[in-house]
Order: C-alpha cells, then sequence, then structure tokens
C-alpha cells in the first residue's frame, strides 16, 4: 500500500478521525456562545487547534502530518483559495468604484428600496449563480455591489446578506456548470441536462419559499434609508456596470470563475481609473486621501507601506482562505482514518427500504458537507459508493439519488456559523456600513433551511422517486453492452 493511500491509525479507532471537527465545533461553539466572537482569532484557532489535538490520537505521527500537508496541499484545496482571492479583488474594485453608490441612487430614483430591494438581490444572484455555477463567486459580486446599495435603501442587513447567499446556494444547486452538479451526476451515471430539468421542481419551491420568507421578514422591519436625493453618486460609477456585465458573460461562457475575475479586475480597474473614479497610483501622499487608489504608497525608507485597493482586496480574503486550508487538513484526516466510511456504513445500516434509503443518503451528505463546510466533497464522498448501491438495491432513480445529493448538500453548508459561506459573507460586510457577524446572516440563509423542508417532504411523500426511471435503465444497458 502507497504512504498516500495508508490508512492513518487513531487510538480509539476510525471513529476518533472525527475528532478535528468535534474539537473545532466545540471551540467554536464556545467563541461564539460564551465570548460572542467570529473574528480571524474566533475561527482559526480552533481550526488549529482541532489539529494539534488530534495529533496526540494518531499513532503514527509522520503520517498525520503527511496527511494534513497533502490534505492542505490539493487541488481541492487550493481552487477555491484561489477564487476567492481573484473574487476579492475584483469585488473590491467594484466597492471602490462607487457603484453600489449608483445602483442605489438609480433603485431609489425608481421607488426600489427596503424589502422589494432585497427581493430583487435573491433573483439577481439566483440567475447569476445559476449561470455561472459559482455560488462563491456570487457572494462576492452581490456583497460587494448589492449590499451596500441595499444599506442605503433601508434593506434589513442580515436578510440582505442571506438573501445573497441563498441566491448562491440556488444556483450552486441547479446549475448545468455547478460542480456539485457534475459531481452528483456523473456519481450516479446519468446526464447533466436530464438532472437539472429534473431538479427544477425542487429548486422552484425552495426559491419560493426563500421569497415569502424574505416578505414576511422584511415587511416587519423598519430600517433607517438614505432620502434619494440624499444618496451622493459619481453618474460616471455607472460605467462600471460595463465590466460587471462582461464579467458575468464570461462567467457563463468559461464557467471558471478565476478567467471572468481576473478579466473583470483588469476592465473594471480600467475603467475606474479613465472614469476618474479611483487613481491608478498613489505615492507619498501628502494629505488627508479622498480617493481610492489601485495602489497606495506611502511613508519613507523602512517604514514605507504599500495598500490599496488590491491590497484590501487581497487581505480582505485572508479570513475564509486560512480557514479553508485549516479545515481541508482536517478533512484529510478524516479521510485517511476512514471515520467518514465508518459514518457511511453505520447510516446505511438504517436503510431498510426505498424511504429510509433516500433518507440515509440525504443525512450523509447533510452531516459531511456540514462538518466539512464544502459540498463538493461531500457528495463525492457518499455518491459512487454509498448512494448509487443504496439506490440500485432499491430501484430508486438515479436521477433522484443526483437530486437528493446535490439538493441536500446545498444546504446546511450555505448556513451554519463556521462554514465558509458565511464566513466569506461577512468578510465582505466587514468595512462596510454595516458589519455583520456569522450568527446574524445564519437565520436567514432561507433557501438553505426551505431546500431542506422541500427535500424532506419529498422523502416522505416518495416524490420524484421513479424520475427517468426507464430512461436510466436503458443506460445501464447501453453501457453493459
Amino acid at each position: 500500500m502507497s504512504e498516500k493511500n495508508k490508512k492513518l491509525e487513531f487510538y480509539g479507532g476510525e471513529w476518533m478521525s472525527f475528532i478535528p471537527f468535534i474539537v473545532f465545533l466545540v471551540l467554536i461553539l464556545l467563541t461564539t456562545f460564551y465570548f460572542g466572537s467570529i473574528s480571524d482569532g474566533a475561527l482559526w484557532v480552533p481550526a488549529f487547534m482541532a489539529l494539534i489535538i488530534a495529533f496526540f490520537f494518531a499513532k503514527d505521527k509522520q503520517l498525520f502530518a503527511d496527511t494534513i500537508i497533502s490534505g492542505m496541499a490539493s487541488k481541492e484545496a487550493i481552487i477555491p483559495v484561489v477564487c476567492w482571492i481573484f473574487a476579492g479583488v475584483f469585488s473590491r474594485i467594484l466597492r471602490s468604484s462607487g457603484l453600489a453608490a449608483g445602483i442605489a441612487g438609480v433603485a431609489g430614483s425608481m421607488g426600489i428600496e427596503g424589502t422589494f430591494f432585497i427581493v430583487i438581490s435573491f433573483i439577481a444572484s439566483a440567475l447569476f449563480a445559476t449561470a455561472s455555477g459559482t455560488g462563491f463567486g456570487t457572494i462576492a459580486a452581490g456583497m460587494g455591489v448589492l449590499y451596500p446599495a441595499g444599506i442605503a435603501l433601508g434593506a434589513h442587513p442580515a436578510l440582505l446578506a442571506g438573501a445573497i447567499v441563498s441566491g448562491g446556494a440556488f444556483g450552486d444547486n441547479l446549475a448545468p456548470v455547478s460542480d456539485t452538479t457534475i459531481c452528483s451526476a456523473t456519481s450516479q451515471n446519468v446526464d447533466v441536462p436530464g438532472v437539472v430539468r429534473s431538479r427544477v421542481k425542487y429548486a422552484a419551491v425552495a426559491g419560493i419559499i426563500t421569497i415569502i420568507g424574505i416578505i414576511i421578514v422584511g415587511l416587519g422591519y423598519s430600517g433607517e434609508k438614505s432620502a434619494v436625493s440624499a444618496i451622493a453618486y459619481d453618474p460616471k460609477t455607472l460605467f462600471m456596470l460595463i465590466p460587471v456585465a462582461l464579467t458575468i458573460w464570461l462567467a457563463i461562457k468559461s464557467g471558471d470563475i478565476i478567467i471572468a475575475t481576473t478579466v473583470g479586475s483588469v476592465i473594471s480597474g480600467a475603467t475606474a481609473v479613465l472614469a476618474g473614479l479611483i487613481d491608478f497610483v498613489q505615492i507619498d501622499p501628502s494629505q488627508e486621501v479622498t480617493k481610492a487608489a489601485l495602489l497606495r504608497v506611502y511613508g519613507s525608507g523602512l517604514d514605507r507601506t504599500v495598500d490599496g485597493v488590491i491590497y484590501s482586496g487581497i487581505s480582505s480574503m485572508l479570513q475564509v482562505c486560512i480557514l479553508a486550508i485549516l479545515l481541508f487538513g482536517s478533512i484529510a484526516v478524516m479521510r485517511a482514518g476512514e471515520g467518514d466510511k465508518k459514518l457511511l456504513n453505520a447510516l446505511s445500516s438504517i436503510a431498510k427500504g426505498p424511504k429510509s434509503s433516500e433518507g440515509v443518503v440525504a443525512a450523509m451528505v447533510t452531516i459531511l458537507s456540514s462538518l466539512m463546510g464544502l459540498n463538493a466533497p461531500a457528495i463525492l464522498t457518499v455518491g459512487a459508493s454509498f448512494a448509487k448501491p443504496l439506490s440500485e438495491r432499491y430501484s430508486i432513480s438515479p436521477y433522484r439519488t443526483a437530486n437528493l445529493l446535490d439538493a441536500t448538500s446545498c444546504t446546511l453548508c450555505y448556513s451554519l456559523p463556521w462554514t465558509p459561506a458565511i464566513i466569506y459573507t461577512i468578510g465582505f460586510a466587514k468595512d462596510s456600513m454595516h458589519p455583520l457577524t456569522a450568527l446574524e446572516v445564519t437565520p436567514f440563509v432561507f433557501y438553505a433551511y426551505g431546500m431542506m423542508a422541500v427535500m424532506i417532504v419529498s422523502i416522505i411523500l416518495g416524490i420524484g422517486r421513479n424520475d427517468n426511471l426507464d430512461k436510466a435503465a436503458k443506460k445501464d444497458m447501453e453501457t453493459a453492452a
């Protein structure tokens, strides 16, 4: 057995490979509810201490160390980190250009404000995420532009942030180019278009639930809004909609958020500089700075400091990037210790029929995605090895199984306070007019809870259990032939 595939043994057995997650969650809950903090340290320290404590339970310390390194250095871990950094810079350029104020001013003049603006923000985020296939890219765009505009229009801050995250989850669940859609479909050996068509009914109902929830909560909120005449903005900020539209088009066309945000950052930066909205560079500003700059250098000698919009965009992503890297270390430890297999075997033993099998698959993905804070790895873990055999045993359509995998992975993974989606969201709000905490946003990610309710009801009633069953059987026969 190669070192890479060697099992990591723990004192106490496979269940002990969950130690990193248990320690992390306990410390997160302690810092959240006792100390009332979700700061950088309140997240990084628990994630780091989780690995430190798990170290002493591992029998082979060298293998433990190698496992952490391979997990943190894996392509699975680095891809989202790189995407977040690029999206952070793009979002910061849009924010610094004043585009949010421009949108708020135009929306206010049209009578769009408060709860109505939140509903529009959810729909816009859902459409963007469905087209581009990126939940995190949607959060970056929404929190960078729609969130500050909505605050100026009197929107409920946490409800608005929750609506933007909900839109991201909607698209991640439904988009044909989403990694979750592709992973869930391929794990069950079914076609992506067929899966998406059969998934629309679940996403549509959860989306309607989300809009109803936004309206109910939003109508009971009376926030302060700026008078339309008081929302000062430079009309030239609306030129920034050009790079926004180009970036969205590229995200849809390429399906790659790095390509889209790279071009978007260059075009948006050039547009902002040419329109006079921000400076290209400021060197040794001798007086109070009234305009942002892509690059700013001040001070003298060894005390000279370099910052600016690009720096701020990168640094704003630091929290979620470090947290994700540490969490991938814990994920690697769990996998190497075969704790995930232990959990899935225990749950699969409960499956005694179609209904209980669907419930087990949903529980598997929900638990793992909640622990990991990421959904694609949970789908890959459960999909082919456990969900597919269970579905075949009880004649459940593979399209239905693919939908169970995807839909449930886009629920609590997007709403729990320690997950990268929520930490990513509050990172964008950190320097805004209304900063947020993770606990403020968590209750308002209505799509996550709406989809969870939809899937539970569908399991109880057997809705979709036979979706495209004849088509799946025909494909299996063709594959066998």
